[in-house]
């Protein structure tokens, strides 16, 4: 049996790239060091010059990190995963999943059936590598148990991500990834194994003040989080 190791990422970060974040690349990179983490996937929203900045920065630090997107689509947020630019938005959610992917990168569905919070309708998940099923940013838990009774119905991967939009945030959930042993920790041999399967969703949720002061924040812009 071959042996394996596990790594740990957070797919799902914002930076002040997004217009609802408070974290700077470096803030980001910083917390995620702090709090043991292997690697993370910056994915702002509609941009990716946050994540380009964060990439630059990781250069010869101890962690690996990635460039992303959430891209809004027709159907709903996608995280997009190992793809330098930004796809374009407002193009249904199976097409954009499959350019990415067509591309070299992955596409994940995040916060699936929270429609406040532009989550995507199971009819509209298709062509793509997995399911956000333990996102952090929730008090009642319904849609992640929701998302996860999807996944495992529809043998979709699963994936955890903290959704952080502030440095204390990061990392609160995340996604395990095993590694063949002697594997050395690439954005390549990351996004092949994340292909390849067997991630596990792991972590906590925000507490309820956060979750409040993020609810609050987002009505701001229009797009107030329910659950």
């Amino acid at each position: 049996m071959t042996s394996r190791r596990t790594v740990t990422v957070d797919p799902h970060l914002h930076t002040v790239a997004s217009y609802d974040g408070h974290t700077t690349p470096e803030q980001l990179l910083d917390t995620a060091e702090r709090v043991g983490l292997d690697a993370v996937v910056v994915t702002d929203h509609d941009t990716v010059e946050g994540a380009h900045v964060a990439k630059t920065l990781a250069a010869g630090r101890d962690i690996v990190a990635v460039v992303g997107c959430e891209v809004s689509t027709a159907d709903g947020h996608l995280l997009t995963i190992g793809v330098d630019d930004a796809p374009e938005p407002g193009r249904p959610l199976p097409a954009t999943a499959q350019s990415v992917r067509d591309a070299g990168g992955l596409a994940v569905v995040p916060h699936p059936f929270q429609r406040s919070r532009h989550g995507a309708r199971g009819d509209a998940i298709r062509a793509v590598d997995g399911i956000e099923v333990h996102n952090a940013h929730t008090v009642l838990n319904i849609r992640n148990s929701q998302a996860r009774r999807f996944a495992v119905r529809h043998r979709h991967q699963m994936f955890g991500g903290s959704d952080a939009h502030r440095p204390e945030n990061v990392g609160l959930a995340a996604t395990e990834v095993p590694l063949s042993a002697g594997t050395e920790l690439t954005e390549a041999s990351l996004l092949r194994a994340m292909r390849n399967g067997g991630t596990a969703a792991v972590g906590r949720r925000t507490s309820a003040w956060q979750y409040v002061s993020k609810l609050f924040s987002n009505a701001r812009h229009r797009t107030a989080a329910l659950m």
